[in-house]
């Protein structure tokens, strides 16, 4: 129902894996909160991802909630030969042999994915495994193989990752595995898919998808430093943007990445896209039952810094306890939203938003948007109606982080979905025809008669003229009226 508890503004992101694949699993992480599930294929069959999707479809149905699916492709991921279960330690100061092969690896010889790996590497060069866990430099390079030092040792267990610097990979994204993918979850009417290892926007045109709803919401995940470097033109062609902290940490210093998570949140939600704050939120939850005091000021920093999600991996995927962690993260994030500064985020918004106007439809969506903001600081609504057909006025609205609930109607079936990513907003699936005056009158006396408005409330209303409108156009200030 509309008012079972108040609005969380900032929205859940989370992945779908062996400790959360069941049904009764899922219903109860939806139960908990969760808005968006990311369905990875860094390890999965196409298969398996279309039957997970399917089954998120039956379960999400049958809740009376449809949490939207991210497909993530895994982009030129290169990955070591398995440690095995038990794992093995490579020592500080070890010398390593690396080759192309897909063989097990030992604490002298690791296999890596990549036939190129001895033409893509250079002496003193450092390689990570495992998001870091342990660090190599390359010291010798042979017709085939490479040798290296172990600078940082650590245990590897099972296929972690080999990050090899971006601008030296010859693989380019997307990869062939990843077109033959998308292709298959655009059929199935995936909601989302992110692009792993996004360089520049001709990484993102060169999908050939169609915009949203008619297509997924295109997800850039900027985890290199090429994509920092060109990020104002990956925007410009993307949907939406992940701060992918994990490989986005090898490329840059650590020590960088505070600054650059708050650059990329700030660039995202100025020009109005959603944005995901990624990678060990909770990471010490996979095996405990509460997190660290830093990791619940990790992720309220995030909510400060604007994000408009957080999402969990390992934490849902193989943790020991999936549901508590989505109650946990809800529950920090409530938190955090009650104390975001709400004035001074949107007067900042303002004045960044009428700077990243480009054409003219999007001057008049910045300008009805900016005048929203105002109205709703002005006159402290308790909600704000966003009538929506691709759910760009959500997305516009939104930008400026309003207190009053954001209810984004729309009456496509995918936006509605998708929606589910938007910070603030409430998904409503209603018809909504007419022109201007007429077609926000209605709208709210079904929403009054939903439960989600009360005669009285005063209300702004932010829409096309028309269903055929190219961009938000109107804003109208109404009062519910009695029924009849």
């Amino acid at each position: 129902m509309p008012r079972t508890s108040a609005p969380r503004r900032t929205k859940i992101v989370a992945t779908v894996g062996p400790a959360s694949d069941s049904p009764e699993q899922l219903r109860a992480l939806i139960d908990a909160g969760v808005d968006v599930f990311r369905l990875s294929m860094a390890h999965d069959s196409i298969q398996t991802v279309l039957d997970r999707m399917a089954l998120i479809r039956e379960v999400g149905a049958a809740s009376g909630r449809e949490p939207a699916v991210l497909i993530d492709l895994p982009g030129p991921k290169v990955r070591a030969g398995t440690f095995g279960d038990e794992g093995v330690t490579l020592a500080a100061g070890a010398v390593v042999e690396l080759r192309p092969g897909t063989d097990p690896s030992t604490a002298d010889l690791v296999h890596v994915s990549h036939d190129a790996l001895a033409d893509d590497v250079q002496p003193g060069d450092v390689l990570h495994l495992g998001d870091g866990s342990a660090s190599l430099r390359v010291d010798e390079i042979g017709e085939r193989s490479v040798r290296a030092t172990v600078i940082n040792g650590g245990t590897m267990r099972g296929r972690p990752g080999v990050h090899i610097p971006s601008d030296r990979l010859s693989i380019s994204t997307p990869t062939d595995f990843d077109r033959e993918a998308l292709a298959a979850v655009v059929e199935a009417g995936a909601d989302m898919v992110a692009i792993s290892f996004v360089r520049t926007a001709a990484d993102i045109r060169s999908l050939g998808v169609p915009p949203p709803p008619v297509g997924p919401v295109v997800v850039a995940k900027i985890e290199t430093q090429s994509a920092v470097d060109n990020l104002d033109e990956i925007l410009e062609v993307s949907d939406a943007i992940m701060v992918a902290r994990g490989d986005l940490g090898l490329e840059c210093s650590l020590a960088q990445l505070p600054a650059l998570q708050k650059r990329i949140i700030a660039a995202t939600v100025r020009i109005g896209r959603p944005v995901i704050t990624a990678t060990q939120m909770l990471e010490s939850m996979i095996d405990h039952q509460q997190p660290t005091r830093a990791e619940v000021s990790d992720v309220a920093n995030a909510v400060f810094d604007g994000t408009s999600a957080v999402m969990l991996s390992g934490e849902t995927a193989i943790g020991t306890d999936p549901v508590n962690v989505v109650r946990v993260m809800d529950d920090i994030l409530r938190n955090a939203d009650d104390t975001f500064d709400f004035e001074s985020w949107a007067r900042s918004v303002e004045e960044m938003g009428q700077m990243a106007a480009t054409d003219d439809n999007r001057r008049i969506a910045n300008a009805v948007s900016a005048a929203a903001s105002r109205a709703i600081t002005a006159l402290a609504p308790p909600a704000v109606v966003c009538i929506t057909g691709s759910g760009a006025t959500a997305r516009a609205t939104t930008r400026y982080r309003p207190r009053a609930a954001v209810l984004a109607v729309t009456d496509s079936e995918r936006s509605f979905r998708q929606l589910n990513l938007v910070w603030g907003a409430t998904p409503i699936l209603a018809q909504s025809h007419g022109e201007d005056a007429g077609r926000a009158r209605r709208m709210l006396a079904e929403l009054r008669d939903r439960g989600y408005l009360d005669v009285g409330q005063i209300v702004p209303v932010v829409a096309g003229s028309s269903n055929e409108a190219v961009a938000s156009n109107v804003l109208r200030v109404e009062i519910v009226e009695p029924a009849g």
